[in-house]
């Protein structure tokens, strides 16, 4: 079985950045918690979770397609805290329903870096879910 914590991130491809800053930080009251300019990211603190504002014309957002709209999605995936994080339990929790999951990765979320693996819903939804972070 896995067991869900709470939700640790989602992702949003964006088309104005500034637009989309303005909103979540000056509107909404959510901080600036880390950028990665190079790859077209920015993080922000959302209470205990994270809001990753992904840029469509940098790195990351470029690999998402076209810009949200009618032919675009703007969310690339979204993000599950999983306790404990068990590989090969949710592994086979997964296959016995008929899902595949890529690799193990450390990936950085709302409590640091950590394991996480990416799974695709039905309707071709990316999932990640997210291990506590490495001590």
């Amino acid at each position: 079985m896995i067991h869900i914590r709470n939700i640790d991130h989602l992702v949003l491809r964006v088309a104005d950045l500034d637009k989309m800053l303005h909103f979540y930080c000056d509107t909404l009251g959510c901080s600036i918690e880390r950028r990665q300019d190079s790859l077209g990211l920015v993080q922000l603190r959302a209470g205990d979770s994270l809001i990753d504002l992904v840029p469509v014309d940098g790195k990351l957002g470029r690999a998402g397609g076209a810009a949200p709209g009618a032919e675009g999605r703007n969310m690339d995936h979204f993000c599950l805290r999983v306790e404990p994080f068990d590989e090969s339990e949710i592994r086979n929790q997964l296959a016995k329903h008929g899902y595949a999951a890529g690799p193990v990765e450390q990936r950085y979320g709302a409590e640091g870096e950590g394991p996480s693996i990416y799974v695709t819903d039905p309707e071709n939804n990316v999932v990640e879910l997210k291990g506590p972070p490495n001590t």
